[in-house]
């Protein structure tokens, strides 16, 4: 481990697992996990003066802007909790938001340690994101590849009808991953070119991702 606190940025498309990953890596490590999207609605909730920016913006239907996003994870890293480090999970997405990062970590005199990237093909993410279904009376998931229901469209648990959302269909996926590719090519290749970016395999089972994900940190040879 380095000597300063260890800070981690995890990448990966949606539907290659960061999420489930980013959380056991980060409790293995004994660092906070830091996910953009939860101190949003943490900082709203509390009310605290960046959730009532953000706010504003969101009410308005505007995105919110990257300083304000920035604020918050600086303010986040500052606490006590941090004091070893963080892993960042769902931020930085574009390249300006990558060089503010690195702007402001470097005013506390902390820098990014490695950025592992979570590489699964397009058609396996078609497949992870499209294949949820949902019973319409009690709520059940189900996925068509990892989690069929024993009748098609009909739930195990209280026989009700499934239904697929909008968000979970194959065109809404494939925009999803189209807009994700489009904003973080450019954040991979800065890393790249820093030296941090280590691609991980995210088409083996669970355990070799995470053990994947280990190493890299930790900067051990791969067997």
């Amino acid at each position: 481990m380095a000597s300063q606190p260890l800070v981690i940025v995890l990448m990966g498309p949606p539907g290659a697992g960061k999420g489930t990953q980013a959380k056991r890596l980060a409790k293995e490590l004994g660092i906070p996990h830091v996910a953009t999207g939860d101190l949003f609605r943490e900082h709203i909730k509390k009310g605290t003066p960046l959730g009532r920016l953000a706010q504003g913006y969101m009410e308005r239907g505007e995105l919110v802007p990257d300083d304000v996003t920035i604020a918050m994870v600086i303010d986040r890293l500052s606490q006590p909790d941090c004091a070893r480090g963080a892993l960042l999970d769902g931020f930085p997405r574009t390249l300006p938001q990558a060089k503010a990062l690195d702007e402001r970590l470097a005013e506390l005199g902390w820098c990014i340690h490695v950025v592992p990237n979570i590489q699964v093909r397009e058609d396996v993410l078609l497949r992870r994101l499209s294949g949820r279904w949902i019973c319409r009376n009690c709520g059940a998931v189900y996925h068509i590849e990892f989690r069929p229901p024993a009748r098609p469209g009909v739930c195990d648990v209280c026989g009700g009808p499934l239904y697929q959302r909008p968000d979970d269909r194959p065109e809404t996926a494939r925009q999803r991953l189209r807009v994700y590719f489009e904003q973080t090519a450019p954040v991979l290749a800065y890393y790249q070119r820093q030296g941090l970016l280590v691609e991980i395999d995210g088409e083996q089972s669970i355990e070799d991702v995470h053990d994947a994900l280990v190493k890299a940190v930790r900067l051990l040879p791969e067997e």
